[in-house]
């Protein structure tokens, strides 16, 4: 009895383990959220200028659009484009966090 009751507590922490390192679509939505908001939030002048990071970069030719760091800078203006549907976004996410925990 004490054997049966020492195998269900070892199974139950095992199922906990394996729940608690899944990672489900929501988590990984929100992960992809969380990163597209703190694009949408870079400031050009103060942070992205002093890092050639601003669109002026390409226009100059000082970097190359078909690059790395050219698609990058493409990246993060796409994302500050974005900054209605975000809000919206996040909004969502808020609503379903609240509503469901």
């Amino acid at each position: 009895r004490a054997h049966a009751r020492i195998q269900k507590e070892e199974e139950e922490e095992e199922e906990r383990n394996h729940n608690s390192l899944d990672m489900s679509l929501w988590t990984l939505l929100q992960s992809i959220l969380l990163v597209a908001n703190a694009m949408a939030v870079l400031n050009e002048e103060r942070f992205l200028e002093p890092k050639n990071l601003s669109q002026s970069a390409i226009t100059s030719g000082y970097v190359s659009s078909h690059g790395f760091k050219g698609q990058l800078i493409g990246l993060i203006y796409a994302a500050s484009y974005l900054r209605m549907p975000l809000l919206a976004a996040n909004a969502v996410v808020i609503f379903v966090k609240v509503l469901f925990g």
